[in-house]
């Protein structure tokens, strides 16, 4: 007997006020889900994080043994050894949820949206998880945004990008120094290491920030989403 297809990923979806010509999807953070992710996002900013042309997504991850949890089941994109930046990654779950993902990717692509019109991102696990996805699967997306993430040292991404010449999605990285989680040298080291792998990146730090999200973040964030995804003129035949 054939596995059997991993079942499609929830998903909560802000629709565009207007033509929907553009996508986000937007992965959460372990033990999180998306209907949790757009909530949070929704408090900081006093309404849904909503645009004009782009549908934004936020998945849920399904519920899996999760190791530094002592196998725990969790709401996480993947298993980690531990959580360090100095530990062998995952592999196989994380390249199990690539697949997942990538269904997501393709049911925008069945609706007419061209794939250099999705970005996608997360916060901590869920950034982590999207620099896979796109590095070494989909290096044809608009972006890929990494709100307090990184990647592991010997990362899977970084052996993908040794071998890569194609030209690749820009990187929008956000880290707060005060990140106890996530050390914010982590993600500096991340954004270095793409850089010299060829990914055009740009690293915001925000002082005094823990492993959160902060209103100035997600603003700018946004600013970046429309500057990669802009509104197209409507065609004319």
């Amino acid at each position: 007997v054939g596995m059997a297809a991993p079942a499609a990923l929830q998903r909560s979806v802000v629709s565009p006020a207007g033509r929907h010509t553009a996508s986000l999807i937007f992965l959460h953070g372990s033990g999180d889900t998306g209907q949790g992710a757009r909530t949070w996002i929704k408090q900081i900013l006093n309404q849904d994080m909503a645009f004009q042309h782009i549908k934004v997504i936020y998945p849920t991850a399904p519920a899996r043994p999760y190791t530094p949890m002592k196998g725990a089941f969790s709401t996480v994109w993947f298993d980690r050894y531990k959580i360090s930046n100095d530990c062998p990654e995952h592999i196989e779950s994380i390249d199990s949820m690539c697949r997942g993902l990538t269904d997501v990717i393709n049911d925008e692509i069945k609706n007419g949206i061209a794939k250099n019109r999705i970005l996608i991102g997360g916060f901590s696990m869920g950034g982590g998880m999207a620099m896979h996805l796109a590095y070494r699967f989909h290096q044809d997306l608009a972006g890929v945004f990494a709100l307090s993430s990184f990647l592991n040292k010997d990362s899977a991404v970084y052996q993908a990008l040794k071998r890569n010449e194609s030209v690749l999605p820009e990187l929008f990285q956000c880290h707060g120094t005060a990140d106890e989680l996530v050390l914010y040298s982590w993600g500096e080291e991340t954004n270095k290491m793409l850089k010299s792998l060829g990914v055009s990146t740009s690293l915001h730090t925000f002082p005094n920030l823990n492993h959160e999200l902060s209103r100035t973040e997600i603003e700018k964030l946004k600013t970046w989403i429309v500057k990669k995804l802009p509104v197209e003129a409507a065609k004319t035949n």
